[in-house]
């Protein structure tokens, strides 16, 4: 006699038909269909017993029912991605999905395409753009002012300091003379053009001279020596009077020598005399 081959729910006779082994267990397919399947995760349908079950993370689906969420492509011979929602999509809807987004046009910047990363944000290459003229920074250098992007030339221009004297900017180096900025290869003579960086120099109605330019071209001559009035060393102060111009250690009485600074005095014949002389005269 042959030994029963029964269905571990309903008992029926297995022999020469078609079951399942679930867990140790021989179970006919109507039992299994009825007791045993996996859910889908999709359809929320038993899987049959003929039918073909996929798996992934302990969730189960009908073959066909395994599909991107996105744009419903079959996946089961095909790349996928589990979201945290459960959601399943395919490779593309998923970098799409989950994938950095471009700070220049907010959409997303897909893996292996040609990009910008600047301080943990990613664009795309053609999104990255100085802020003034707008032209994509690509292979050029560029800076940062707040959370603007400049190429240099724009940056420069927008933001350099300009020379006092060429009004153009300045980019590196440069000399500071009463507030003012000027390039080092502006800051000259106005008369030699010698380089004055350095160098004993003194301004007149906006330009700048060499000492030694200064006393001969523009530094008032003293009616007393006839030598310049530079303001350099020894009497550096001045006295005007009248159109003239004095050293203060010039400015004496023509008959005494009496020095008569921040004295009185008296001119005839533009010279000067202390009030004694003057009445001799």
């Amino acid at each position: 006699m042959t030994d029963r081959f029964d269905c571990y729910y309903c008992r029926d006779n297995l022999h020469g038909k078609k079951y399942v082994k679930k867990e140790e267990k021989h179970v006919c397919t109507k039992c299994f269909d009825k007791l045993c399947a996996n859910t889908c995760a999709e359809c929320r349908r038993p899987i049959g017993a003929d039918a073909k079950e996929l798996h992934h993370k302990n969730r189960y689906w009908h073959e066909d029912c395994f599909r991107c969420a996105k744009c419903y492509k079959p996946l089961a011979s095909e790349p996928f991605s589990a979201r945290d929602d459960g959601k399943i999509m395919c490779g593309k809807c998923g970098s799409r999905e989950d994938g950095n987004r471009c700070q220049g046009c907010y959409k997303v910047v897909m893996p292996g395409s040609q990009n910008v990363e600047y301080k943990n944000k990613v664009w795309h290459e053609e999104c990255f753009t100085c802020f003034e003229c707008k032209q994509p920074i690509r292979t050029q250098s560029f800076l940062a002012k707040g959370d603007d992007i400049y190429c240099a030339p724009c940056h420069e221009k927008k933001f350099a300091k300009k020379c006092f004297k060429c009004k153009q900017p300045i980019t590196s180096g440069g000399i500071s003379y009463q507030d003012q900025p000027w390039h080092s290869e502006c800051f000259v003579c106005e008369t030699c053009r010698k380089p004055l960086a350095g160098t004993r120099f003194t301004s007149h109605e906006d330009h700048v001279y060499c000492v030694d330019c200064y006393k001969t071209d523009v530094a008032k001559k003293c009616h007393g020596c006839k030598n310049p009035i530079t303001g350099f060393g020894h009497g550096t102060n001045v006295v005007n009077y009248e159109g003239y111009a004095w050293h203060e250690y010039c400015f004496s009485c023509k008959k005494c020598s009496l020095s008569l600074a921040n004295k009185r005095f008296v001119l005839n014949e533009e010279q000067i005399y202390c009030p004694d002389c003057a009445k001799k005269l």
